[in-house]
Formats: C-alpha cells, structure tokens, sequence
C-alpha cells in the first residue's frame, strides 16, 4: 500500500493533468464524433474531408478546455503563440488520423461506416491523442514560460507590463 501511495505522491500532478485532459479530450471527442458522422453520412462528405472537418470542430473545443482547464495552471505565454501551436500539433494529430483513414479505406478497402469509425474515430484519435497530450505537455503550454529575453522581459503573457 505503501508504495501505491507513493507513486501516487510522486505523480499526483501528471495524474491530475491526464485525468482533466481526458475530459477534455471525452468533450472534444463527442463533438468530433457527430461532426465527422453528419458530414459523412448526413451531408455525403468524401471521407478524408469529413475527418477532417470534424476535427476541425473538435479541435476549438479541445484548445479551450485544455488552456482553461487542464493546464490552467501552467505559463502564459500568449494566447497568440499558443493558439498558432496547438493548432500546428493538432495538424500532426490530424494527419496520424487522416492516415488511419487512408489505410482503411485505400490499402485495406474498407469503406463501411464502421471500419471508417474505427480507423479514423478509434485508432486514428487513440494515437493522436497520445501525441497531443505530449506534445501539449512539452511545447504549448509548458512548466516555465520562455526564458528572459536580455533585457529582463520575458515573452507577451497577455498581463500588463509589470504584474
């Protein structure tokens, strides 16, 4: 029991942050789902583009939750440089889905609503969101804002000069 508690102890903060960016990612996920689904089937979307479409959509709420919420409490470091980010890596995020769909679709010629679901919505959001999360973690919204520039200021934090 002992050491439960102290592994716990000793990642309490990274446990914390994965079950919130887990929500998030739940929320985000469910918009993405109907979105993906109503372009595909409801409005007859080519697939590649209503995965991506779908992401899109998911992806606004993904940004504001995980800035709000899940990693609230790390650096500003702009709302500018972090928005431009997390949408560069959610690009990256995208494109491991977009690929999942592909090889559904034109390697394995697997076309149904399931398989699609699968590969896109299952496998391909598994996997980008492991490298979101890292990746979120590492370069948008990092432990210690930038360093000091040479002149003692440090980069926009979209405080007022001096608090």
């Amino acid at each position: 029991m002992r050491l439960i508690r102290a592994l716990y102890q000793r990642f309490r903060h990274l446990i914390h942050e994965l079950a919130k960016f887990g929500t998030v990612g739940a929320a985000a996920y469910a918009v993405q789902l109907a979105t993906t689904n109503l372009f595909w089937w409801g409005l007859g979307m080519p697939p590649l583009a209503g995965q991506a479409l779908g992401t899109l959509c998911a992806t606004v709420v993904a940004f504001l939750g995980n800035r709000y919420w899940t990693f609230g409490h790390r650096a500003r470091t702009g709302l500018g440089r972090e928005y431009v980010l997390f949408f560069l890596l959610n690009g990256v995020g995208l494109g491991i889905q977009l690929v999942c769909v592909w090889v559904a679709e034109s390697v394995l010629g697997l076309t149904s609503p399931l398989a699609l679901n699968l590969a896109g919505n299952v496998i391909g959001v598994g996997l980008g969101s492991l490298f979101r999360f890292w990746s979120y973690r590492k370069w948008v919204f990092p432990e210690q804002g930038p360093p000091a520039r040479p002149d003692g200021d440090t980069a926009d934090t979209g405080q007022p000069h001096g608090a």
